[in-house]
């Protein structure tokens, strides 16, 4: 289940690793710091509030325009050029930003910034997976997710206090340096993993090969259900500035700190899950999450039914579902990446897209729901997706040998 290239895990070969989720952090925090200064950046433009979550509706879209052909072109080039080539798009696509006039300039250029995002799964990951064996890939994403995991779990705190003390504008400066650095350590470190090199680009193959990945059931169980588990944590992230500051009336700082036990539980699953990758099977883990799941979103959904201002219990069942999540998601996601034989940067591109469309549509159905119906009808619909999710996945464990061995 891995390819020639893996090898155990050492020093040296944590380098590329670290780069690349450098490289992650910071796209995870342009979107994270941002959200709390939306309220700020409307108010310049003249806006009204329901922009605030389209800005990450537009980022997102930008993460799944180009999946399609980066993985596959990635496979035929080469994973490195195709990596730093998207570390230069996000450095001058943060410097853009600066230059917007409108509301609708703005969407624009987080659009473009978005397809920074695109590079991360159909490039970088990809070649994660092919360097390492599946329990220690699995090990080195769960701690690679904690290290990406402080953007959202500081971005809220940075972001509230940074528009009180600085432009808005400031941050994609920063955004653009730790672009840069990340850019200099994928040049030194990334490894080149392709396996189809030299391979000619034919639109028609192109087209055939996303066939056979999407017409494999097992896959799109996978694949969609990683983009739903997902979906009220980014919903989340793209609402809570208006659910907290302009619904519940509580400051920048609130907000901030309601992101900490949130992510600070999804860093603990990560955490958990790395303890126990070697004594549990990835199947039983993926299964051992589905509870806090479940119950979390549960208790969300019935705590703001019964009082739609009950924001703390709201809280309390993302962190539970949360700390699912982290147990859960990376074992899936490597089951679902080898749920297809064709080349990884195909699979992982499809898989990608996937996620973002139900990220996009998703965000873009949540603002509406809680537009209509306020915090209840908001949580109701993160639980209908953690309902979707337990559907997906007893379809792709349908098979009792999937993911049922130890490493």
């Amino acid at each position: 289940m891995h390819t020639a290239l893996a090898k155990p895990l050492g020093r040296q070969a944590l380098l590329f690793p670290l780069c690349l989720v450098l490289y992650e952090f910071s796209t995870y925090i342009a979107n994270d710091m941002i959200q709390p200064g939306m309220l700020m950046v409307v108010e310049q433009y003249q806006a009204g509030v329901e922009w605030v979550p389209t800005s990450m509706t537009a980022y997102l879209a930008g993460g799944m325009f180009l999946q399609w052909l980066l993985g596959p072109l990635s496979d035929r080039i080469g994973r490195r050029p195709v990596m730093l080539t998207g570390v230069v798009w996000f450095i001058v696509s943060c410097l853009a930003i600066l230059f917007a006039q409108t509301i609708e300039q703005f969407t624009v250029i987080r659009f473009l910034q978005g397809i920074s995002l695109c590079f991360i799964g159909a490039v970088g990951y990809a070649a994660i997976q092919e360097s390492f064996e599946e329990a220690v890939c699995i090990k080195i994403t769960a701690l690679m997710a904690n290290v990406a995991l402080i953007a959202p779990l500081l971005g809220p705190l940075v972001g509230a206090g940074w528009v009180h003390a600085a432009p808005w504008q400031g941050m994609f400066v920063l955004f653009a340096a730790l672009g840069a650095v990340s850019l200099g350590g994928l040049w030194r470190a990334m490894p080149e993993t392709a396996t189809r090199l030299g391979e000619k680009l034919s639109m028609a193959q192109l087209g055939r090969d996303y066939r056979e990945v999407l017409k494999n059931g097992r896959f799109m169980a996978g694949a969609l259900a990683t983009g739903f588990v997902s979906l009220p944590l980014l919903a989340w992230i793209a609402q809570s500035p208006v659910i907290i500051i302009t619904g519940e009336q509580q400051s920048h700082m609130a907000y901030g700190l309601l992101q900490v036990p949130i992510f600070g539980a999804l860093i603990a699953g990560n955490l958990v899950l790395a303890r126990l990758t070697s004594r549990r099977s990835v199947r039983s883990l993926i299964i051992l999450g589905g509870g806090p799941i479940v119950a979390g979103l549960a208790l969300a959904a019935l705590a703001t039914v019964v009082s739609p201002h009950a924001w703390l219990l709201m809280t309390l069942g993302l962190s539970v579902y949360a700390f699912g999540i982290g147990l859960a998601n990376a074992g899936l996601v490597r089951l679902t990446l080898f749920a297809s034989p064709m080349s990884k940067g195909t699979v992982s591109a499809a898989m990608g897209m996937l996620q973002m469309l139900i990220f996009t549509v998703g965000i873009e159905v949540s603002k509406h729901a809680y537009l209509v119906g306020g915090n209840g009808l908001f949580n109701l619909f993160n639980f209908a997706s953690a309902m979707v999710w337990l559907g997906l996945i007893v379809l792709f464990l349908r098979d009792k040998t999937v993911g049922s061995s130890l490493q």
